[in-house]
């Protein structure tokens, strides 16, 4: 530090868009220590200026609180790189030959374990990008690696929304994990493709997002351990800095082995995200102890705000109604729960969700759930037991009546969205949903801001970057029909800005905290490519960081200065 009075750093010649009360622009901002000391125009910040002080000049860019991600699986994204890319293939040729020089490095017997077909981050348009149209099969495989068992991943379904997902071994690696023309299919959702002898071709197919095979009849193949998952939150968070993200919000839920990895990173200090996680019960392992009992027990770390400081806290606890057989199949892995991340049996019946939530309200722990079906029992606790001041949650949003959004202001529930996917690929399925002249029931954020419903944005991992959804929320496009859907339902640029910070704030009822450029808040902060104010509104989704400041540290800087 300087002295007790100046300033650490100053950033100056910018536009700091503040993100204030009155969306105050300014010209520059000091920071002391972790905290935001003051903001103004460049000559305001000459008396706070020392030797030591360290000046940043903008270069006149804009400046922006930075972004909270309110549904992030930040976890992820570093996971991809754990595995080796088939990125670019055309061909089942060009898969091969990707296969062969991978073997050519193993040791005989070893795995040879890949990321799927396709190209990240959406792995759209398989197989049809191959020139053959088609998968290869273990056949295929077998010729390039005879001595290795070959598995071929499927995608995590949430990064495409379309199916089947697809995933392929050899014959060494059906050997190795015992599957012949007697294993039978899993389950409905999922078919071990066959020739005309009634042979497996090494072919899986799932219909259904959550892969099942790989968790299953596969788990020979491996997964990911506690280093991959260390190192890949590490690659995590520079990918999510670079887009200008300084803090995520786990709504789904986290299971005990990504908090594990959060942990580490926590006990080493290098943990530069700031992360609120929600709790992904292992119901399996508290198996007949009475809700009633538990939920007090664990009201010690998830009530309220929960368990933590600044940098990592866990509170409140993920629900959602099923009775899916297939998560009890994809339950079997556990503890590990692959690209998921959070607890496959996490899922229960109606009365039980309804009695969890009646036993979180009167211990005062935050419930969060994603699914449309949940909202109903919301309702009925409400009833109950008065919501409002909860700052409950209610997450990925998709048709809204006006009846609900009533109701969701009423229970002063905190909202996310989930545009990627209910806009900008299946709005046109939303709208369908929704039925004639309910088109402005399909994530309704006009709606909601004049009702006074508080939101936040969210990328769900794909892509990383929330200038994603803050261009969903202007351009409601949609890559189906080619334009916008919904389009009344648009939101000014300023607006949206204000839900990726503000609206991502009040997910941890951290408002007071971050989410803002005002003096004693956090020094979160981003300096980006472009001003998402005034640039082009196509180039929205298009805007990186220059630099990224979590705390008055800075965590993302391009090399090239910007």
């Amino acid at each position: 530090m300087t002295d007790d009075l100046g300033a650490d750093l100053i950033l100056r010649n910018a536009r700091v868009i503040t993100v204030d009360d009155d969306f105050t622009v300014a010209g520059a901002v000091a920071v002391r220590g972790e905290r935001i000391l003051a903001v103004g125009a460049d000559a305001d910040m000459d008396a706070l200026a020392g030797a030591a002080t360290r000046i940043i000049d903008a270069g006149g860019k804009a400046v922006v609180p930075g972004l909270v991600d309110g549904h992030a699986h930040m976890d992820r994204e570093g996971l991809k790189d754990v595995y080796p890319s088939l990125e670019g293939a055309r061909s089942i040729d060009d898969v091969l030959a990707r296969i062969e020089a991978l073997a050519a490095r193993a040791a005989p017997g070893e795995w040879i374990v890949t990321m799927p077909v396709g190209d990240p981050p959406y792995y759209w348009d398989v197989p049809d990008i191959l020139a053959e149209k088609r998968f290869p099969n273990r056949w295929d495989l077998d010729g390039v690696a005879p001595d290795n068992p070959v598995y071929i991943r499927p995608i995590w379904g949430f990064w495409r929304h379309t199916l089947p997902l697809v995933s392929i071994a050899n014959s060494r690696a059906l050997d190795v994990a015992g599957i012949t023309r007697a294993t039978p299919d899993p389950s409905p959702t999922v078919k071990i493709e066959r020739d005309a002898s009634g042979e497996p071709t090494g072919v899986f197919v799932e219909n259904t997002y959550i892969p099942i095979v790989e968790l299953t009849l596969m788990r020979a193949s491996g997964g990911f351990v506690h280093e991959d998952r260390v190192r890949g939150l590490k690659a995590s968070m520079r990918a999510y800095h670079a887009a200008g993200t300084t803090s995520i919000y786990e709504e789904h839920g986290i299971a005990a082995e990504v908090l594990a990895a959060y942990k580490t990173l926590w006990e080493r200090g290098e943990l530069t995200m700031r992360c609120n996680l929600v709790f992904s019960p292992a119901w399996d392992a508290v198996d007949g102890v009475p809700l009633a009992t538990l939920m007090p027990r664990w009201a010690a770390w998830l009530a309220g705000r929960g368990l933590g400081d600044d940098r990592l806290r866990m509170g409140g606890i993920y629900t959602e109604i099923s009775t899916n057989i297939d998560n009890a199949l994809r339950a079997q892995a556990s503890p590990y729960t692959g690209w998921g991340g959070f607890n496959y049996d996490s899922s229960l019946e109606r009365r039980q969700v309804k009695e969890l939530l009646l036993e979180a309200a009167r211990n005062d722990i935050r419930v969060n759930a994603i699914w449309p079906d949940v909202l109903e029992l919301y309702k009925e606790v409400n009833a109950e037991i008065p919501l409002a001041g909860r700052g409950w949650v209610f997450g990925h949003i998709a048709v809204l009546r006006p009846a609900d959004i009533e109701a969701i202001a009423e229970m002063g529930l905190v909202l996310t969205t989930h545009t990627n996917r209910h806009i900008f690929k299946e709005g046109h399925l939303r709208r369908d949903e929704a039925g004639e002249g309910a088109e402005n029931d399909v994530v309704p954020l006009r709606s909601l801001i004049d009702a006074g419903v508080p939101f936040g944005l969210a990328t769900d991992n794909v892509p990383v970057s929330m200038f994603h959804p803050i261009w969903h929320c202007v351009a409601r496009y949609n890559r189906q029909i080619d334009g916008a859907i919904a389009p009344a339902q648009a939101i000014a640029r300023a607006e949206a800005l204000r839900a990726a910070t503000m609206g991502g704030a009040a997910l941890s009822l951290e408002q007071n905290e971050k989410g803002s450029l005002e003096p004693g808040k956090l020094a979160d902060l981003a300096v980006l490519s472009d001003d998402p104010l005034t640039c082009d509104e196509d180039a929205l989704k298009d805007i990186t960081a220059d630099l990224t400041m979590v705390g008055g540290r800075i965590v993302h800087e391009r090399e090239d200065g910007g």
